[in-house]
């Protein structure tokens, strides 16, 4: 998950970026080496009453932290710059696998481990990326910290004599001993508060972003919910997801306060130990002022180096979080596209005038059979209408057409270099400018306005033909008739060879169906028009009408219907 960015195109400015970073910070790790002889200068100065040394190490002292302070600045600066180009790389990344092949529409049929992949992708990418780099440069500088300081504390400690009976043990470089003890003290009981932490971090952005969802479905869904008078149904639904996340937050609360109980006085205690732990050698005038500041000073360098994990373990606790909930959105793409690659029903290169389906076998998610034995054979200038029962796999037939229902077995010959074009009975429209929407999937920019203004005013949408520049939420601006007629519009703007329409004018009333249907011949007389519906006036526009035969015995299957006669 972290090496690829490290070998892929923007990996050299990353390492660049990475070597100057750690180059700081082993310059303020050295900085904390030159201060912390300074306080046995400067104290000792004191106890001398040495004013020209005093004075001396205030100067010394003046200069030593602004080049701390400019190195500390360029550290988070140059890590900031690194995260976000991590940051954008990683999206990149996830954002390409996620929509390649329909992948983002798979994962919600075949997958459960997954829940809002938006928020892994927005969130959990930048807390990977953030995380992963704090704890490394956090990492590294308690390292270099603690074997710079190891070494000076060793020097500083001197012997510690312990008499036993009639014997003693002399023990060299005391502190640093009782520094490590202290250290895995704290380790271990910091881990063994902390650990159920990393669930309850997993758990919390799950919980957030289930509730920012709902609220995000609520305000596209708003003139439904207005219909039915349901804001107090909505008004549970939220209160429901928000007691998970509030019931979540109070965990937290628990288990970081019991934390807190033991990394405080950890802290104080790190403060204070080392002063007890060399006073002796102090009271006996083994050291002075001086040496008793930087000991102690040098003490809470190597004990802080020692500490990184109990004083990082809430932010270990929220990038592991982020590394299970990322791996298991890398799981499921990998499971998607195992399952693409294994896929039954084929997409093949077919002839250029046929777009055929053979033997070709359809089943629900879980395997139940849905459709069999389908043979068609649709040639490019006709008319098709298939028609059947709702729920008898009319439009899953075309998600398989469209190659994105993975699910089944068989073969579906589609025309080298074939423009297809779908029309859903709810078309998308994106939110941005009108003639972004018009051109979907198409770029704008390739088609110009009197293009865009001919095809809404031929779907009757003449006051929308200046309104190209207009930024909006269209799927909440436009009806469901309108919505549907800008689906025809972008037909006429792209020109399909093959055009397929599931249900495309279900609202709209039947004398604006037939003059959009007489529209699409009369503009695309080549293209081949495969119709979804349940109207009895669409027989009219078709030549050819097909059937979903239902069986009690076994899945249905698509048989051949005389054409009706022309207005029934």
């Amino acid at each position: 998950m972290i090496r690829p960015y490290w070998f892929s195109d923007d990996r050299w400015a990353a390492r660049g970026l990475l070597f100057a970073v750690v180059l700081l910070t082993l310059g303020m790790v050295y900085l904390t080496v030159l201060l912390n002889q300074w306080n046995n200068a400067f104290y000792s100065a004191l106890q001398d009453k040495n004013l020209v040394a005093f004075r001396g190490q205030l100067f010394r002292v003046t200069w030593l932290i602004c080049i701390f302070i400019l190195l500390a600045v360029y550290q988070v600066y140059l890590n900031q710059m690194l995260e976000i180009r991590w940051r954008r790389w990683l999206t990149d990344r996830y954002l390409r696998a996620w929509l390649a092949d329909g992948a983002y529409y798979r994962m919600q049929l075949v997958t459960r481990e997954t829940d809002n992949p938006d928020q892994r992708i927005a969130e959990d990418v930048h807390l990977l990326a953030s995380h992963t780099l704090g704890l490394f440069t956090g990492g590294l500088r308690a390292i270099v910290t603690l074997v710079t300081f190891v070494a000076i504390l060793w020097g500083l400690s001197g012997t510690f004599t312990v008499p036993l009976g009639g014997l003693s043990i002399t023990v060299p470089g005391y502190m640093v001993l009782v520094a490590v003890l202290y250290a895995l003290f704290g380790t271990f009981l910091t881990d063994w508060l902390g650990r159920p932490l990393v669930r309850l971090n997993f758990d919390r952005q799950r919980y957030e972003a289930d509730f920012r969802f709902s609220l995000v479905r609520f305000r596209e869904n708003t003139e439904g919910v207005a219909l039915y008078r349901g804001e107090t149904d909505e008004f549970r639904g939220f209160r429901r997801r928000f007691e998970d996340v509030v019931g979540n937050w109070w965990d937290i609360m628990r288990r970081q306060k019991r934390m807190s109980y033991f990394t405080s006085g950890y802290g104080l205690g790190a403060w204070i130990v080392p002063s007890i732990v060399a006073a002796p050698r102090y009271f006996r005038g083994e050291l002075g002022l001086g040496g008793l500041m930087q000991t102690s000073q040098a003490f809470q360098q190597v004990q802080d180096a020692l500490s990184f994990f109990v004083q990082s373990y809430k932010e270990i606790a929220a990038w592991c979080a982020v590394v299970e909930r990322l791996a298991g959105f890398e799981r499921a793409l990998e499971h998607v596209r195992q399952q693409s690659s294994e896929s039954g029903v084929r997409r093949v290169e077919g002839r250029p005038t046929h777009l055929t389906v053979e033997g070709v076998d359809l089943d629900l998610p879980d395997g139940q059979p849905l459709m069999t034995n389908i043979n068609l054979s649709l040639r490019q200038g006709e008319t098709v209408l298939l028609g059947g029962a709702s729920g008898s796999g009319k439009s899953t037939l075309v998600r398989a057409i469209a190659g994105i229902w993975p699910f089944g077995h068989g073969e579906i010959h589609v025309p080298p270099g074939a423009r297809v074009l779908f029309l859903p009975q709810r078309p998308y429209l994106p939110i941005g400018l009108l003639r972004d929407a018009v051109s979907y999937p198409m770029p704008a920019a390739g088609v110009d306005d009197q293009t865009l203004r001919e095809a809404l005013e031929a779907v009757e949408l003449p006051e929308l033909a200046g309104r190209l520049d207009e930024t909006a939420h269209w799927a909440l601006q436009l009806s469901p008739g309108e919505q549907q007629r800008i689906a025809f519009a972008r037909a006429l703007v792209q020109k399909p060879d093959w055009l397929f329409l599931d249900e495309a004018t279900s609202a709209l009333d039947e004398e604006t169906e037939g003059r959009l249907y007489r529209l699409m011949r009369k503009r695309l007389p080549e293209a081949m028009m495969f119709s979804i519906g349940h109207r009895g006036t669409l027989g009219s526009f078709h030549a050819r009408r097909l059937m979903v035969k239902p069986n009690v015995n076994g899945p249905a299957t698509i048989v051949e219907a005389p054409a009706a006669p022309d207005g029934a």
